[in-house]
């Protein structure tokens, strides 16, 4: 019986103590903190937002005005913003390196902003459309003169002659019509056989023959000079 009755008495809550009870209030306590935190920040959210809406309506409606800048905001109210701009109808960009210095401009469809705008903005500079038309005209002439300069360096590498009076030493001149297709030695080469008097080969052929020849010389020197410090290498 005693033991039954133990087991009932162990098996029964035990009542609080008052460290359990202190750190219930302090729990509850914490989330009513909490929850005043996550209402106050859902109303400023709303009170932002609204304060955007009303901007924005008379942003669109003054027709002097193109774009409006705004200051560095958070994270969280450049979404909103965001978010106000485009159910609007408008363009909006964030531009700034850090988040302290994020900020939101906002640009009306029919004057966004062009590429070198945007670029401007995203540098930290400001956007002159005068200063931007020289920058641009002076791109463009820049261009034309380099491609002037680039025409002027093809035409003073082509040659003043052309191949056949360059080259007109070696393999002659057409006296005639009827002569076009002879080639005739140069006198101050020396007297040659009447049968050789006339080339029959093409220029093609004559160049050819002249390069072997060179070829064949440097060859034949450089065999000389190896020849020559073998005999060097020998002796010594």
């Amino acid at each position: 019986m005693a033991d039954l009755l133990g087991s009932i008495l162990n098996s029964m809550e035990k009542p609080p103590t008052v460290g359990d009870a202190q750190s219930r209030r302090k729990a509850r306590e914490q989330a009513a903190k909490f929850k005043k935190m996550q209402e106050d920040e859902k109303r400023k959210k709303a009170e932002f937002r609204k304060k955007m809406e009303k901007e924005i309506s008379q942003f669109i409606q003054d027709s002097g005005q193109q774009k409006k800048k705004y200051n560095p905001m958070g994270k969280i109210e450049r979404s909103i913003l965001h978010d106000v701009a485009e159910v609007a109808g408008l363009t909006s960009f964030a531009f700034g390196e850090d988040e302290e210095s994020r900020y939101v401009m906002l640009f009306k469809k029919e004057f966004a902003p062009s590429d070198e705008e945007l670029e401007a903005y995203r540098k930290g500079e400001d956007w002159n459309p005068q200063v931007a038309e020289q920058r641009r005209r002076l791109k463009e002439q820049a261009a034309l003169e380099e491609a002037a300069d680039s025409q002027s360096v093809k035409t003073e590498a082509c040659p003043n002659s052309n191949y056949r009076e360059k080259y007109s030493h070696l393999i002659g001149t057409s006296a005639a019509k009827d002569a076009a297709h002879t080639l005739e030695a140069n006198s101050s080469y020396g007297m040659v056989p009447v049968a050789n008097k006339r080339d029959k080969r093409s220029i093609e052929e004559a160049m050819n023959a002249i390069r072997e020849k060179k070829r064949q010389k440097r060859d034949d020197d450089a065999l000389a000079s190896a020849t020559a410090a073998s005999a060097t290498a020998g002796s010594s």
